[in-house]
């Protein structure tokens, strides 16, 4: 006998739809937060719960199977860019883009004014390289070094480095929870990209002024040294020349002419391989396995090695199952009417946008609080959120903007995360002695809030499959 039902049962009610919800919340806080489970395994638990109670309701396997499957089918677009996107970094790194562009980015450094120089150079490396910890960890650990021989207050020196990181991962499209963030609230990548820049640039800039007025109380009359065996280092491995910025300039292009984003990256990946073996010598077998596996450097470097060891499509394979386990937990919610039932409740206490966005903000925070995961607290309030934000005809990238705002980085200033904990280990400085000088961290949220409230740099949806470009 087929378990597939003759007729579609009657959704749980709002109690029992909750349960799901809590059990995730309870093995999120429990399986990650203290004995640091696998998100994955944990979200496959929550799917589990979820698919029983769906079934003493009623509903069949082939309901379940069915929502979990139009579930993923709806992020795959998304989830093809993240692959993508580990190809991009492979052969940027192969041909020496991201090279250069780290090279020259130490070269801005101003000795006159130290923590603004820190923000700006942190925040350009980590853009280019899409890695908040491997910037903290190499040019970090040389910024910090240089403060304290400046006498300058450890905790404004590791803000100003931890804010500049985040920033550039934040905005990268090579950073996992920048490709994250669209692919649960359904929404493009480079558009998403565009509309953090409301919030996330004045952040940035009060940030940056902030860093200039408290650099001018701490002028020395020394020179900053710069980290001079990592620059010799880059020079000596890489041949850099202005061809090398080809790569990012056609992707930029693709992105300003609103055109297919894989195409777009695939033909700079295509142009910075043949870069890679005309300028950096680097074999044909060598350069496409770097496309797989990603760039392994070996420069003789050990900090420098672990920053330029990256890419591959294998890289973004964590974040994929991170993704499928969520949409499959998602599926099981949506088919059964779980989700509609959740949704209905939360949709009579947002009645105006304002008060929709603050409840998306007040939820990230919240997950990041119990989870200490970026990923979580990107992935829980987008899948909850993003029917809502349809419903009330507002673009995705509403959402997607803010679950970066309050979830992303926020996480580093959580004491119990493993951000704060790589964070404060790798900087010497606690993470409650460095969050109050990491003002792009905190500041962006506000902007969200204001927005919301006030309908500025909010979008309303244009079209029904916004993971289209130009949405």
């Amino acid at each position: 006998m087929s378990m597939t039902s003759k007729h579609n049962p009657k959704p749980p009610g709002l109690f029992v739809s909750v349960i799901p919800l809590l059990s995730m919340v309870l093995l999120l806080i429990v399986g990650y937060g203290i004995f640091r489970i696998g998100a994955e395994v944990l979200l496959v638990i929550a799917a589990f719960i979820t698919g029983l109670l769906a079934r003493i309701s009623g509903y069949s396997w082939d309901i379940m199977q069915k929502g979990i499957v139009e579930s993923i089918t709806k992020a795959l677009p998304a989830m093809l860019i993240v692959i993508t996107v580990g190809v991009l970094i492979g052969s940027w790194i192969v041909g020496g883009t991201i090279p250069m562009l780290i090279y020259y980015g130490l070269k801005l450094i101003s000795p006159r004014f130290f923590l603004l120089s820190a923000c700006m150079v942190c925040s350009i490396i980590s853009l280019f390289t899409g890695t908040s910890w491997g910037t903290v960890g190499t040019i970090g650990i040389a910024f910090i070094g240089v403060a304290e021989g400046l006498n300058i207050p450890a905790a404004q020196a590791a803000g100003a480095i931890i804010s500049g990181a985040y920033f550039g991962d934040k905005l990268s499209p090579f950073s996992d929870t920048t490709n994250l963030a669209p692919i649960a609230a359904r929404s493009n990548l480079f558009d998403h990209i565009k509309h953090m820049l409301w919030t996330t640039l004045p952040a940035w800039c009060i940030g940056l002024f902030i860093y200039l007025l408290l650099g001018l109380f701490y002028h020395s009359g020394e020179q900053i040294t710069l980290p001079v065996e990592l620059l010799s280092t880059l020079k000596k491995s890489f041949t850099f020349n202005i061809f090398l910025l080809l790569p990012p300039l056609i992707v930029l292009y693709f992105a300003v002419r609103k055109l297919p984003t894989i195409p777009g990256m695939l033909i700079s990946s295509f142009i910075a391989l043949i870069l890679g073996i005309l300028f950096q010598k680097i074999n044909v077998t060598s350069a496409l396995a770097a496309l797989t596996n990603g760039y392994q450097s070996q420069t003789g470097l050990a900090e420098l090695d672990r920053l330029l060891s990256r890419g591959g499509m294998m890289s973004m394979m964590g974040v994929t199952l991170i993704a499928f386990c969520a949409f499959g937990f998602a599926g099981i919610m949506q088919s059964t009417g779980m989700l509609d039932r959740i949704l209905t409740a939360l949709a009579r206490f947002t009645k105006t946008t304002g008060i929709l966005v603050a409840s998306t903000v007040m939820s990230c925070i919240s997950v990041a609080l119990m989870t200490g995961s970026s990923f979580l607290s990107i992935i829980i309030p987008g899948e909850l959120f993003a029917p809502l934000y349809k419903e009330k005809n507002l673009a995705a990238k509403n959402l997607s903007r803010t679950t970066e705002d309050s979830g992303t980085v926020i996480v580093p200033l959580i004491p119990w995360s493993m951000a704060a904990v790589f964070m404060s280990g790798t900087l010497g400085v606690s993470t409650l002695d460095y969050l109050p000088w990491t003002f792009m961290n905190y500041i962006g949220f506000l902007f969200a809030l204001i927005y919301g409230f006030t309908g500025l740099a909010i979008s309303p949806k244009i079209r029904e499959d916004e993971t289209q470009p130009g949405s």
